[in-house]
């Protein structure tokens, strides 16, 4: 069964069997209240208080101080490519919470004991596979009604997060550097969700360099697009993906 919702600014989708359909709206609520605490679009979400100095990060939720830890964590894990501060100070955590909303489906999705499911928020996904894995296609930055490659999540690799510039245009802060980012796409492959989409954005903010030395020290598959179009691919992903619309370099 097919669940639609909108939330957090984009499309989300669940897929479970019929017969736990009853999650879905304990599942929704759960996007819903990450919505209204996070939102920097709604004037009366908690992060939009703090922003405004309506409220002060030490009066925050214990939820949104931990989300805050949490970003400043992979601030430092990252050398400062992945940042909760935007340029003008504001504290924007849009960059982990989508993520943390689907890892709390996921643990919803798991406490009732759901064998196999997708979550799939703008393109994020996290699954459970049980015999057969999850096929999923990532879209190709310079035509997005086509894919540029399908892969199967599973056991090991159970997320997968695209960040870049192809949908929303350079949106992505980067640390005072000069020119556009070296890569337009970037998707990252976890095993976890947070992890997926934090070191997509981070990638992207840090291009090359950072590449190289996230795939060293996580564990995780990288497939990024050049603003030429062209591909650079970790060796996990050229092993699950062989036959890439375009040559991996």
């Amino acid at each position: 069964m097919r669940h639609v919702f909108e939330t957090m600014g984009t499309v989300a989708s669940l897929d479970v069997p019929s017969e736990f359909s009853d999650d879905v709206p304990a599942i929704e609520s759960s996007f819903r209240e990450f919505d209204e605490r996070f939102s920097l679009y709604r004037p009366d979400s908690e992060l939009s208080r703090i922003a405004s100095g309506h409220l002060s990060l030490a009066e925050a939720s214990a939820s949104l101080r931990s989300s805050y830890a949490r970003s400043l964590d992979w601030r430092e894990a990252t050398s400062g490519w992945f940042t909760p501060h935007r340029p003008d100070g504001v504290l924007d955590l849009n960059g982990i919470v989508k993520a943390e909303a689907i890892e709390r489906a996921g643990q919803l999705l798991d406490g009732s004991g759901c064998p196999a499911w997708s979550v799939n928020v703008g393109g994020d996904i996290l699954v459970r596979a049980d015999a057969e894995p999850w096929v999923t296609g990532i879209a190709d930055p310079r035509a997005q009604a086509e894919i540029l490659c399908s892969m199967s999540l599973g056991d090991r690799r159970r997320a997968i997060a695209t960040s870049g510039s192809a949908q929303r245009g350079d949106h992505i802060w980067r640390g005072g550097m000069s020119g556009p980012p070296a890569f337009v796409q970037v998707s990252v492959i976890a095993d976890d969700i947070v992890t997926a989409d934090v070191l997509a954005t981070a990638t992207v903010a840090g291009g090359r360099d950072a590449l190289d030395d996230f795939s060293e020290r996580w564990d995780v598959d990288i497939l990024a697009v050049d603003r030429q179009g062209g591909l650079l691919a970790t060796p996990g992903v050229r092993q699950l993906l062989p036959s890439l619309r375009r040559h991996a370099v």
